[in-house]
């Protein structure tokens, strides 16, 4: 119901939009010819002083949870965003999404028709259950054309599986990706100086990675030396989900599986579901985890870790060196590590792999007076002048050039490291997102880093049958629904009262049958119909 009233408003906004234009265009006819010698005359200078003119360009952005961002009072009078201004001659108008509200404040905009230039998505078409609606309903420019005349870097840097992530239901590219070339982008993080302390060896390669019971002995360990909670915890199990993967029991929109040719969600499968839920008991009973991590939110998460309260979390594994920064200010003698995720009884382990888009740009069908500018805006960020711009910052303040060396003055502040994640991971609008070379070369550590992407990340990770676009039967039943890293509600209110010990673990079938009766059944007859008639996606591991 609350999709058919969101469409009902876009159309009428569409309505009144159109009716307006025509309005303004019999006004525009009627003095055309009174003025066209004169306007003829001039019309060379004109054109010419439009052509030096900034583009404005108004554009809704999440906040990603960025600390720089979401402390800024205006993030457009920011020295990036201006030298950025400069740089590409454009005129941004930046309109923050709070990252905890993203969908509702995203269901709000389109419903009010107040739509920026530019919007952001998160992931393909991700963003509010009105995003796909206002596709639908004509909101945003088709970009095939545009992009083919005005985006030769996009389409040359940009590979194919992430154009096909934002190739729409009718075969048009709507949205210009943002991309991943490494979906294993999660990593476990670990207390190195405690291990040293110890006497525990740092495994560093698949094959000496811990099993799901020496990491509780580990953690064990952590607490007796006087970590009060040795495993950072977060609401939702997001980023929290390390034991999920060792038992390859993720809750989540792409981890599917085919049992006796049937599709069905891997929570399903009870003996992985329980072990894995066993698991977090077993933490939360002995104190390994802080007992309020179900309502912690990023902020108590990072935190934890970096005041040296937590030894082990999950995190993003291109943040690394910005979190060994940050934590030095607190722990001077903590040094952080990346180790193979704990394996469970398959001998594989390891985060979900993300999808090949994590953020995405529409064009508003309004700024179809503009969509060139903002198309060479957006192709402009995928050169060598950008990649040192965003790498870097600004020439004279951040680094100086010496013939062909770079001098980068590494951030040492908290609030240094938080600018500089900012101008590469945020303001940074497309980009391969794994990680970010120019940075890391630059260092003994940021090239370590970056072998660890070959040698731990590309050889762990959990996937799932993927759909693309998504499945879309549970979309009017979100207490069902999982997201990409997060279960279905009721999934997540049923494993945390058996965590809790408010419900018994062995329940866990009736769990299942509970989801199917509620609605689930739909999801499942959608996803198998897609399967059957070759609609899908494989695994990628």
């Amino acid at each position: 119901m609350r999709n058919k009233v969101l469409r009902v408003k876009l159309l009428l906004f569409m309505v009144i939009s159109l009716l307006l234009l025509v309005v303004v265009a019999c006004q525009s006819s009627e003095s055309s010819s009174e003025s066209s010698s004169e306007s003829s005359s001039e019309e060379g200078d004109s054109n010419e002083e439009d052509n030096g003119k900034p583009t404005d360009i108004s554009i809704s952005m999440r906040t990603l949870g960025f600390i720089h961002v979401e402390n800024h009072s205006n993030i457009n009078d920011d020295p990036y965003v201006k030298e950025l201004e400069e740089i590409t001659n454009v005129d941004l108008d930046i309109k923050p999404v709070p990252h905890s509200e993203f969908d509702q404040k995203m269901d709000l905009m389109f419903a009010s028709g107040d739509i920026p230039d530019v919007v952001t998505t998160s992931g393909a078409y991700g963003g509010g259950d009105t995003m796909r609606d206002a596709v639908d309903a004509g909101v945003f420019l088709p970009l095939d054309d545009l992009i083919k005349e005005h985006g030769p870097h996009l389409l040359e840097e940009i590979p194919q599986e992430a154009w096909d992530a934002v190739t729409y239901d009718d075969g048009v590219i709507y949205a210009i990706p943002e991309f991943l070339g490494n979906p294993s982008r999660r990593a476990t993080v670990v207390r190195a100086d405690l291990l040293e302390e110890a006497g525990i060896p740092i495994p560093t390669t698949p094959e000496e990675a811990w099993t799901v019971e020496e990491t509780l002995d580990i953690l064990r360990t952590f607490k007796n030396m006087g970590i009060e909670h040795p495993y950072s915890g977060r609401a939702e199990f997001k980023y929290a989900d390390t034991f999920f993967g060792s038992f390859d029991a993720f809750a989540y929109g792409s981890q599917l599986e085919l049992v006796d040719g049937q599709v069905q969600p891997k929570f399903f499968n009870e003996e992985n579901m329980t072990n894995a839920i066993e698991t977090y008991k077993t933490m939360y009973d002995e104190g390994l985890i802080h007992p309020e991590f179900l309502t912690h939110e990023y902020n108590d998460y990072k935190n934890a870790g970096l005041s040296g309260k937590s030894a082990m979390w999950s995190m993003n594994a291109n943040e690394l060196l910005q979190w060994q920064g940050q934590l030095e200010d607190s722990v001077p003698e903590g040094e952080l590590a990346i180790v193979p995720s704990p394996r469970g009884p398959d001998g594989e382990g390891g985060y979900y792999l993300y999808g090949s888009v994590p953020r995405a740009y529409m064009i508003n069908k309004e700024a179809e007076d503009k969509a060139v500018e903002i198309i060479k805006f957006l192709d402009w960020m995928l050169t060598d002048e950008a990649e040192t711009f965003f790498s870097y910052g600004i020439e004279g303040e951040d680094y100086e050039v010496e013939g062909e060396q770079v001098n980068y003055h590494q951030p040492e502040t908290n609030d240094e490291i938080n600018i500089e994640r900012y101008r590469t991971g945020w303001l940074w609008l497309i980009k391969d997102t794994t990680y970010y070379a120019n940075l890391l070369e630059l260092t003994e550590e940021g090239q370590q880093l970056m072998e660890t992407y070959d040698t731990i990340l590309a050889n762990e990770g959990r996937d799932g049958i993927r759909y693309i676009p998504g499945l879309n039967a549970l979309d009017n039943t979100p207490n069902l629904s999982a997201k990409s890293d997060v279960p279905a509600p009721f999934i997540m209110e049923n494993m945390a009262k058996m965590i809790t010990g408010a419900e018994p673990i062995d329940d866990w079938p009736n769990v299942v049958d509970e989801w199917i009766e509620r609605g689930g059944s739909n999801l499942l007859e959608e996803a198998q119909e897609r399967y059957d008639s070759g609609d899908y996606l494989e695994p990628r591991r």
